[in-house]
């Protein structure tokens, strides 16, 4: 989802099926906290697809969730409560928030989880200069270590006998066998929002880290991923660093090692359709596309300028760099586009704190700005770049899409491929790469291209461009009808029965 987005929680109705108590453990929670300089704690509930999905466990006494407080408002707020945070602002949820030491926290989401098993899973490594696993390596992997050993230890705390337990992500792929040595009467699940990386080029990691983030996993009675493929290569990982069997029953995949069985699963992540359309017609977003309109403007024959529209945190697997140059390579190959159409790219960004983010972000904002200066008219700028993240002026350009770019390197799903079909207006072509996870169910009424191919990518958008209007609006309300097909709430409650 859009970054920004707060979807309403899920109604009481949308409760497990299963009767025991439910647990949720993700890093990041369901509300985060400022602390001003007098000491007041602000609490901002948070967006997201995982958010959504997720509140569908209801506010009930019996469901917890449990995270890590993220900065230091979070761990203020997890001192004075005790880690058990107020339910007043936490939407209802009953949320255990634990105060992770910094250091601990720092090495392992920003030195293994982000900077090694992100990297891995979207295969984003410049491999002449890296990885390099040396001794800071080993440090911050005994962090991570102890990171999930954190969580599974609060797990085993909170959870009564019995309970079903969700752990979630890359960030805690360890957790679930620390949990099942502890307490081995739990349901435990596992789900990973990332793509998973073919074995060769998961082989990159230490031996010994390939194994145990796997063994790790596998003390799951299920894991689950966003699309068959990425579940395929899980499997395939298991088999050549571990040697475990993998085995195919009534096609649902489940890997034996060291005689346990884990089942596999697949559960797509779709759009909350509802609350989309419901929050992309409030009067912010009204002003915001008054906003838009003006800045798009008309072209030389007094229509409106068409609009390709892209709605991506500078992530390095987004892949907007390319995007850009895939543009240019359009005015270049197709003039007679100059001056009627403009490219919406909002690009906000994300993780600047590492400096690999803060070059692409830069590098995003110079290629944007070349493109302007080589192909910019008095009347006409050809990409109008946002970089402040606007929830409402995202919803606003959803609304406004004729075109929207989805190229990704890699993704394990891409939320906003599903979202902008389901809001905009007029309907909208989908360009999109086939690397993206969403290609799985969407390729069928998309312009599907490969990510590092920026001819195809620009004669797609060409083409895309050119369909009529009635073509378009077919092929958006087929998007539109397979994207709202696993609402967040489906999502999360599929998992809980497949464990029951």
């Amino acid at each position: 989802m859009v970054a920004g987005a707060t979807s309403p929680k899920a109604s009481s109705s949308a409760s497990s099926p299963a009767s025991s108590q439910v647990l949720v453990a993700s890093n990041r929670g369901p509300v985060s906290y400022a602390l001003a300089q007098d000491g007041t704690l602000t609490a901002k509930r948070g967006g997201g697809g995982l958010v959504s999905g997720l509140s569908a466990i209801g506010s009930g006494s019996d469901a917890v969730w449990v995270c890590a407080a993220l900065g230091e408002g979070d761990r203020e707020a997890a001192r004075r409560t005790g880690g058990h945070l107020d339910r007043e602002e936490t939407g209802g949820q009953a949320v255990r928030m634990l105060d992770i030491p910094a250091e601990t926290f720092e090495a392992a989401y920003h030195g293994v989880a982000n900077s090694v098993l992100w990297f891995t899973h979207h295969m984003l490594y410049q491999t002449p200069l890296e990885p390099v696993f040396d001794e800071g390596f080993t440090r911050q992997w005994a962090q991570y270590e102890a990171y999930n050993t954190a969580f599974a230890d609060a797990l085993a705390r909170e959870a009564e006998q019995g309970a079903t337990v969700l752990v979630q992500d890359y960030h805690l792929t360890l957790a679930p066998r620390i949990l099942r040595e502890r307490r081995p009467d739990l349901r435990i699940g596992h789900f990973s929002h990332t793509p998973w990386a073919p074995a060769d080029y998961y082989g990159m990691l230490p031996d010994d880290v390939a194994a145990d983030v796997l063994r790790g996993m596998l003390g799951a009675d299920r894991t689950a991923f966003l699309t068959a493929r990425w579940a395929r290569l899980f499997t395939e990982c298991c088999e050549q660093v571990l040697g475990a069997d993998v085995s195919v029953d009534d096609g649902t995949l489940s890997v034996t090692y060291q005689g346990r069985t884990t089942r596999i699963g697949v559960h797509p992540l779709g759009a909350d359709g509802d609350f989309l359309r419901e929050r992309a017609h409030r009067d912010d977003v009204a002003e915001r596309m008054s906003q838009l309109r003006d800045q798009v403007g008309t072209g030389p024959d007094g229509l409106p300028r068409r609009t390709l529209v892209r709605v991506d945190r500078t992530e390095l697997s987004k892949n907007i760099v390319r995007g850009l140059h895939a543009y240019r390579r359009l005015l270049t190959d197709h003039p007679e586009w100059r001056e009627h159409v403009v490219h919406l790219a909002f690009a906000y960004p994300s993780r600047q704190d590492l400096a690999v983010y803060r070059e692409y972000t830069a590098e995003v904002g110079r290629v944007a700005e070349e493109i302007n200066t080589a192909f910019g008219t008095p009347g006409w700028t050809p990409v109008v770049l946002h970089v402040k993240d606007d929830f409402a002026r995202s919803l606003a350009a959803y609304r406004m899409a004729d075109v929207a770019l989805v190229n990704p390197i890699r993704d394990g799903m891409n939320l906003v491929a599903k979202e902008i079909p389901v809001v905009s207006d007029e309907g909208c072509a989908l360009v999109l790469s086939r690397e993206a996870g969403a290609h799985e169910e969407m390729a069928a009424d998309a312009f599907c291209v490969n990510p590092f191919d920026v001819r195809e990518t620009a004669g797609a958008v060409h083409a895309a461009l050119r369909l009529d209007a009635a073509t378009r609006a077919s092929h958006s309300r087929r998007l539109a009808e397979t994207a709202t097909a696993h609402p967040p709430a489906r999502w999360l409650l599929d998992q809980l029965r497949e464990l029951t």
